[in-house]
C-alpha cells in the first residue's frame, strides 16, 4: 500500500481480505491522533450536530457547517482518505443540487469522496456525482432517512442491536447492487446484522463498512471516535464500553485544576507562582 491510501488501496484491501478500519471525526486534533493511529479512511460525520453541538436531531445540520468541520478534519489528515456526508436537503433536492455540493466539498475542502445518505432513492444522484468525477460513499440500511421503512424508531442514533430485518436480504442485496451500478465506489451499510451484511458483502464487488450493526462479516467498520473513547459528558456516571474514558479523565482533570485556583497553586504549564 502507498504511502497515502487509495480507493485502489481500500479494493485491494477487500479483494485480498483485509479488514479496512474506518473512523468518524470532527476536529483537527482528533484526525491528526487518528491518521498517526493509521486508519484507512476518515469520515466527516453530520453526526457532529447531535454528538458535539447538541441538536436535538441530524436535520440541523447545515451544508456551511459541514464545510467548516470538513477543512478542519482535511488539515489534519495527511494519510487516510476523507469522507464527508452530505446535510439533509442537496442532495434531496436533486442531481444537479447533489453536484454542485460535491464539487464544494472537494473544490473547499479538499475531500477525497462525499459520502450520501439513503442513497439508493438517489441513484441519478449517484451517478451524477461519479460523472462529475467524485466518488460515492454510499450510504444505506437503517439511517435517519429509512428507518421507519424497517420498523426502527431512529431517535438520533440507532443502537448497536438495531439490524435490518433478515427477511429483506435479497431487497437489500438488489440495493446494494444497484449502488454498485450507478457508480459507488464503497458502501456504508448500516446495521447489517451478521446475516444480511455478510450475504451484501459477498454480492458486490466494491467494499461495504459499517458502523452500528457491523462486524467482521463486513469488509470493514466505521466507529465514531467520540464514542470509542469515551468522550461524551453521560460516559461520567455511566459504564461505558469504550477503549478508555476521556470524559471521566476530563472531569477530574477539571476538578484538580479548580482545585488548584481556588488554593493559590502552582497550575502545570502555568505562569510560576512565586513563593509568598
Amino acid at each position: 500500500m502507498s504511502d497515502r491510501v487509495s480507493l485502489r488501496d481500500l479494493q485491494a484491501m477487500k479483494d485480498g481480505g483485509r479488514k479496512i478500519v474506518g473512523v468518524v471525526a470532527w476536529d483537527y486534533q482528533v484526525a491528526r491522533i487518528v491518521d498517526r493511529a493509521g486508519v484507512d479512511l476518515v469520515s466527516v460525520g453530520d453526526t457532529v450536530g447531535v454528538n458535539l453541538w447538541g441538536h436535538t436531531n441530524p436535520f440541523e445540520v447545515t451544508m456551511e457547517e459541514m464545510l467548516v468541520v470538513a477543512k478542519a478534519v482535511r488539515r489534519g489528515v495527511q494519510r487516510a482518505l476523507v469522507s464527508v456526508d452530505f446535510p439533509f436537503g442537496p442532495l434531496q433536492e436533486g442531481a444537479d443540487s447533489a453536484v454542485r455540493a460535491a464539487i464544494r466539498f472537494v473544490k473547499e475542502a479538499g475531500v477525497d469522496m462525499v459520502k450520501l445518505d439513503a442513497a439508493s432513492d438517489y441513484l441519478d444522484a449517484v451517478e451524477a456525482v461519479t460523472r462529475a468525477g467524485i466518488p460515492v460513499f454510499a450510504q444505506f440500511g437503517i439511517t435517519p432517512q429509512t428507518a421507519l421503512r424497517y420498523g426502527v424508531e431512529y431517535k438520533a442514533i440507532p443502537t448497536a442491536a438495531d439490524a435490518v430485518p433478515v427477511e429483506l436480504k435479497d431487497e437489500l442485496i438488489s440495493e446494494a447492487k444497484r449502488l454498485e451500478d450507478a457508480g459507488a465506489a464503497l458502501l456504508n451499510f448500516t446495521n447489517s446484522g451478521p446475516v444480511v451484511g455478510a450475504a451484501v458483502a459477498d454480492a458486490v464487488t466494491v467494499p461495504v463498512v459499517g458502523g452500528f450493526g457491523g462486524g467482521p462479516w463486513l469488509d470493514g467498520r466505521m466507529r465514531m471516535v467520540n464514542a470509542a473513547i469515551g468522550y461524551a459528558a453521560s460516559a461520567i456516571d455511566g459504564a461505558p464500553d469504550t477503549y478508555v474514558n476521556v470524559a471521566k479523565l476530563t472531569l477530574e482533570a477539571m476538578t484538580a485544576y479548580a482545585d488548584d485556583v481556588r488554593s493559590a497553586r502552582q497550575l502545570p504549564g502555568g505562569i510560576p507562582v512565586p513563593n509568598p
